[in-house]
Protein backbone atom coordinates (compact mmCIF):
# COMPACT_ATOMS: atom_id res chain seq x y z
CA UNK A 1 0.00 0.00 0.00
CA UNK A 2 2.84 2.14 0.74
CA UNK A 3 4.10 2.07 -2.91
CA UNK A 4 1.49 2.28 -4.10
CA UNK A 5 0.51 5.50 -2.58
CA UNK A 6 4.14 6.75 -3.49
CA UNK A 7 3.54 6.06 -7.14
CA UNK A 8 0.24 8.45 -6.95
CA UNK A 9 2.28 10.75 -4.88
CA UNK A 10 4.89 11.10 -7.79
CA UNK A 11 2.68 11.31 -10.21
CA UNK A 12 -0.11 13.69 -8.81
CA UNK A 13 2.51 16.16 -7.37
CA UNK A 14 4.64 15.76 -10.87
CA UNK A 15 7.99 15.17 -8.87
CA UNK A 16 11.14 13.45 -10.09
CA UNK A 17 11.82 9.63 -9.82
CA UNK A 18 15.08 10.25 -7.44
CA UNK A 19 12.88 12.25 -5.41
CA UNK A 20 12.76 8.76 -3.29
CA UNK A 21 16.53 9.16 -3.24
CA UNK A 22 16.08 13.02 -1.21
CA UNK A 23 17.78 13.08 2.34
CA UNK A 24 15.39 14.84 3.41
CA UNK A 25 12.14 12.01 2.40
CA UNK A 26 14.17 9.63 3.56
CA UNK A 27 14.68 11.09 7.26
CA UNK A 28 10.92 11.52 6.91
CA UNK A 29 10.06 7.91 5.91
CA UNK A 30 12.57 6.77 8.38
CA UNK A 31 10.36 8.02 11.07
CA UNK A 32 6.82 8.37 9.84
CA UNK A 33 7.20 4.24 8.97
CA UNK A 34 10.45 2.77 9.81
CA UNK A 35 10.18 -0.87 8.06
CA UNK A 36 9.15 0.39 4.72
CA UNK A 37 12.11 0.07 2.12
CA UNK A 38 12.49 2.87 -0.07
CA UNK A 39 12.65 1.82 -3.94
CA UNK A 40 15.34 3.20 -5.90
CA UNK A 41 14.43 5.50 -8.78
CA UNK A 42 14.26 2.88 -11.49
CA UNK A 43 11.69 0.65 -9.72
CA UNK A 44 9.60 4.10 -8.63
CA UNK A 45 9.22 4.79 -12.80
CA UNK A 46 8.00 1.08 -13.29
CA UNK A 47 5.68 1.15 -10.19
CA UNK A 48 4.55 4.48 -11.93
CA UNK A 49 4.15 2.63 -15.80
CA UNK A 50 1.97 -0.44 -14.23
CA UNK A 51 0.03 2.32 -12.43
CA UNK A 52 -0.60 4.11 -16.30
CA UNK A 53 -1.08 0.45 -17.78
CA UNK A 54 -3.48 0.08 -15.07
CA UNK A 55 -5.47 2.93 -15.19
CA UNK A 56 -5.38 2.15 -18.98
CA UNK A 57 -7.17 -0.48 -19.38
CA UNK A 58 -9.43 -0.12 -16.68
CA UNK A 59 -10.81 2.78 -18.38
CA UNK A 60 -10.70 0.51 -21.47
CA UNK A 61 -13.35 -1.89 -20.07
CA UNK A 62 -15.44 1.57 -19.57
CA UNK A 63 -14.81 2.00 -23.44
CA UNK A 64 -15.90 -0.93 -24.13
CA UNK A 65 -19.13 -0.96 -22.85
CA UNK A 66 -21.55 -1.45 -25.39
CA UNK A 67 -24.17 1.69 -24.28
CA UNK A 68 -21.16 3.88 -23.87
CA UNK A 69 -21.06 6.83 -25.96
CA UNK A 70 -18.29 9.93 -25.72
CA UNK A 71 -17.98 13.06 -26.77
CA UNK A 72 -13.90 14.50 -27.71
CA UNK A 73 -12.66 17.47 -28.05
CA UNK A 74 -9.42 18.46 -29.62
CA UNK A 75 -6.78 21.10 -29.09
CA UNK A 76 -3.76 22.25 -31.34
CA UNK A 77 -0.99 24.25 -31.24
CA UNK A 78 2.30 25.30 -32.35
CA UNK A 79 5.08 25.37 -29.13
CA UNK A 80 7.60 28.24 -28.72
CA UNK A 81 10.31 25.69 -29.95
CA UNK A 82 8.22 25.38 -33.05
CA UNK A 83 6.84 21.92 -32.56
CA UNK A 84 3.24 20.96 -33.36
CA UNK A 85 1.31 19.46 -30.37
CA UNK A 86 -2.47 17.50 -30.31
CA UNK A 87 -4.15 16.79 -27.11
CA UNK A 88 -7.35 14.62 -27.38
CA UNK A 89 -10.16 14.45 -24.58
CA UNK A 90 -12.74 12.73 -24.10
CA UNK A 91 -16.08 13.34 -21.73
CA UNK A 92 -18.65 10.92 -20.83
CA UNK A 93 -21.08 9.99 -18.40
CA UNK A 94 -20.46 7.06 -16.11
CA UNK A 95 -22.49 4.51 -14.58
CA UNK A 96 -23.42 7.11 -11.54
CA UNK A 97 -24.56 10.03 -13.83
CA UNK A 98 -21.88 11.79 -13.25
CA UNK A 99 -19.70 13.64 -16.13
CA UNK A 100 -16.08 12.42 -16.11
CA UNK A 101 -13.12 13.77 -17.89
CA UNK A 102 -10.09 12.36 -19.25
CA UNK A 103 -7.15 12.64 -21.34
CA UNK A 104 -6.79 10.05 -23.70
CA UNK A 105 -3.66 10.96 -25.66
CA UNK A 106 -1.13 14.06 -25.77
CA UNK A 107 1.32 13.64 -28.61
CA UNK A 108 3.37 15.71 -31.46
CA UNK A 109 2.33 15.97 -34.92
CA UNK A 110 3.59 16.39 -37.85
CA UNK A 111 1.56 19.14 -39.34
CA UNK A 112 -1.95 20.50 -38.49
CA UNK A 113 -3.27 19.43 -41.91
CA UNK A 114 -6.82 18.06 -41.47
CA UNK A 115 -5.96 14.89 -43.00
CA UNK A 116 -3.17 14.41 -40.80
CA UNK A 117 -4.95 15.24 -37.77
CA UNK A 118 -8.27 13.22 -38.84
CA UNK A 119 -6.13 10.44 -39.30
CA UNK A 120 -4.35 10.39 -35.95
CA UNK A 121 -7.51 10.58 -34.48
CA UNK A 122 -8.63 7.21 -36.05
CA UNK A 123 -5.86 5.64 -34.67
CA UNK A 124 -6.38 6.64 -31.39
CA UNK A 125 -9.89 5.70 -31.45
CA UNK A 126 -8.89 2.77 -32.62
CA UNK A 127 -6.61 2.18 -29.62
CA UNK A 128 -8.58 2.83 -27.40
CA UNK A 129 -11.71 1.11 -29.08
CA UNK A 130 -13.66 4.01 -28.70
CA UNK A 131 -16.68 3.21 -31.34
CA UNK A 132 -19.96 5.64 -30.30
CA UNK A 133 -18.73 9.38 -30.68
CA UNK A 134 -21.83 11.42 -30.51
CA UNK A 135 -19.97 15.13 -30.71
CA UNK A 136 -16.64 16.63 -31.51
CA UNK A 137 -15.52 19.72 -30.82
CA UNK A 138 -13.02 21.87 -32.21
CA UNK A 139 -11.71 25.07 -32.97
CA UNK A 140 -13.03 26.98 -36.01
CA UNK A 141 -10.65 26.80 -38.54
CA UNK A 142 -10.65 25.22 -41.94
CA UNK A 143 -8.19 22.45 -41.06
CA UNK A 144 -10.76 20.96 -38.59
CA UNK A 145 -13.67 21.10 -41.25
CA UNK A 146 -11.17 18.57 -42.88
CA UNK A 147 -10.19 16.37 -40.09
CA UNK A 148 -14.29 16.24 -39.08
CA UNK A 149 -15.12 15.43 -42.71
CA UNK A 150 -12.07 12.48 -42.45
CA UNK A 151 -13.67 11.07 -39.22
CA UNK A 152 -17.12 11.49 -40.60
CA UNK A 153 -16.52 9.12 -43.67
CA UNK A 154 -15.01 6.64 -41.17
CA UNK A 155 -17.56 6.47 -38.55
CA UNK A 156 -20.05 5.77 -41.38
CA UNK A 157 -18.24 2.85 -42.46
CA UNK A 158 -18.26 1.52 -39.00
CA UNK A 159 -21.41 2.47 -38.55
CA UNK A 160 -21.88 3.01 -35.39
CA UNK A 161 -22.63 6.19 -34.82
CA UNK A 162 -25.54 7.16 -32.43
CA UNK A 163 -27.23 9.86 -34.56
CA UNK A 164 -25.60 8.42 -37.64
CA UNK A 165 -23.08 11.18 -38.37
CA UNK A 166 -25.52 14.04 -37.37
CA UNK A 167 -24.48 16.73 -35.14
CA UNK A 168 -21.16 15.61 -35.25
CA UNK A 169 -19.00 18.98 -35.49
CA UNK A 170 -19.37 21.07 -33.05
CA UNK A 171 -17.62 24.12 -33.13
CA UNK A 172 -15.78 25.89 -30.09
CA UNK A 173 -17.71 28.51 -28.22
CA UNK A 174 -14.38 29.84 -26.66
CA UNK A 175 -12.85 30.41 -30.00
CA UNK A 176 -15.75 32.01 -31.49
CA UNK A 177 -16.39 34.52 -28.85
CA UNK A 178 -12.23 35.48 -28.85
CA UNK A 179 -12.62 35.85 -33.02
CA UNK A 180 -15.98 37.98 -32.25
CA UNK A 181 -13.70 39.62 -29.42
CA UNK A 182 -10.52 39.98 -31.45
CA UNK A 183 -12.49 41.71 -34.27
CA UNK A 184 -14.35 44.20 -31.67
CA UNK A 185 -10.78 45.15 -30.54
CA UNK A 186 -8.91 46.06 -33.98
CA UNK A 187 -10.59 49.35 -33.53
CA UNK A 188 -8.31 49.92 -30.58
CA UNK A 189 -5.62 47.80 -31.92
CA UNK A 190 -2.89 50.85 -32.11
CA UNK A 191 -3.46 51.45 -27.65
CA UNK A 192 -3.46 47.76 -27.17
CA UNK A 193 -0.39 47.51 -29.14
CA UNK A 194 1.35 50.42 -27.51
CA UNK A 195 0.34 49.07 -23.65
CA UNK A 196 1.33 45.84 -24.97
CA UNK A 197 4.36 46.97 -26.26
CA UNK A 198 5.19 48.80 -22.65
CA UNK A 199 4.73 45.81 -20.40
CA UNK A 200 6.61 43.25 -22.62
CA UNK A 201 9.35 45.82 -22.78
CA UNK A 202 9.27 46.02 -18.40
CA UNK A 203 9.39 42.68 -18.51
CA UNK A 204 12.06 41.78 -21.16
CA UNK A 205 14.67 40.81 -18.45
CA UNK A 206 15.01 40.89 -14.33
CA UNK A 207 17.25 44.34 -14.20
CA UNK A 208 14.30 46.41 -16.03
CA UNK A 209 11.45 44.77 -13.65
CA UNK A 210 13.40 45.47 -10.91
CA UNK A 211 14.08 48.92 -12.05
CA UNK A 212 10.01 49.29 -12.79
CA UNK A 213 9.23 48.27 -9.47
CA UNK A 214 11.63 51.24 -7.65
CA UNK A 215 9.31 53.49 -10.02
CA UNK A 216 5.98 51.72 -8.11
CA UNK A 217 8.02 52.54 -4.60
CA UNK A 218 8.29 56.61 -5.75
CA UNK A 219 4.79 57.23 -6.90
CA UNK A 220 3.37 54.97 -3.78
CA UNK A 221 1.19 52.75 -5.20
CA UNK A 222 0.32 49.99 -3.06
CA UNK A 223 0.04 47.08 -5.15
CA UNK A 224 1.70 43.35 -4.52
CA UNK A 225 0.83 42.72 -7.96
CA UNK A 226 2.42 43.05 -10.67
CA UNK A 227 2.17 44.04 -14.90
CA UNK A 228 0.75 41.34 -16.48
CA UNK A 229 1.42 40.49 -20.39
CA UNK A 230 -1.19 38.80 -22.37
CA UNK A 231 -1.68 35.67 -25.03
CA UNK A 232 -2.93 36.85 -27.91
CA UNK A 233 -5.16 34.24 -28.72
CA UNK A 234 -6.75 34.07 -25.28
CA UNK A 235 -9.07 37.70 -24.97
CA UNK A 236 -9.77 37.25 -21.06
CA UNK A 237 -6.17 37.86 -20.82
CA UNK A 238 -5.61 41.24 -23.12
CA UNK A 239 -8.45 42.26 -20.35
CA UNK A 240 -5.93 41.35 -17.62
CA UNK A 241 -3.56 42.96 -19.14
CA UNK A 242 -4.87 46.51 -19.67
CA UNK A 243 -6.48 46.16 -16.30
CA UNK A 244 -2.70 45.83 -14.62
CA UNK A 245 -1.60 48.51 -17.02
CA UNK A 246 -3.89 50.71 -15.95
CA UNK A 247 -3.04 50.25 -12.14
CA UNK A 248 0.43 51.36 -12.75
CA UNK A 249 -0.59 53.99 -15.30
CA UNK A 250 1.89 56.41 -12.93
CA UNK A 251 4.73 54.02 -12.76
CA UNK A 252 5.04 53.54 -16.55
CA UNK A 253 4.58 57.74 -16.57
CA UNK A 254 7.64 57.85 -14.65
CA UNK A 255 9.48 55.22 -16.59
CA UNK A 256 9.01 57.35 -19.65
CA UNK A 257 10.75 60.18 -17.74
CA UNK A 258 14.04 58.47 -16.79
CA UNK A 259 13.96 55.75 -19.40
CA UNK A 260 14.88 57.15 -23.17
Amino acid sequence: MCRKILTRMIIIDELPFKFVLGEGFRFYISIVQPKFPLPKKITVAKDCWNLYISENNRLKTVFKQPNQSVCLTIDCWTSVQNLNYMCLTAHYIDHDWKLQKRIINFCLIKIHKGETIGRKIERYLLGWEISRVITITVDNTSSNDTAISYLRTRMEEWNLHPLKGEHLHVRCCAHILNLVVNDGLKEMHESISKIRNAIRYVRASPSRMNRFKNFIKEVRIQDKCTVQLDVSTRWNSTYTMLESGLKFQKAFKRLGERDT
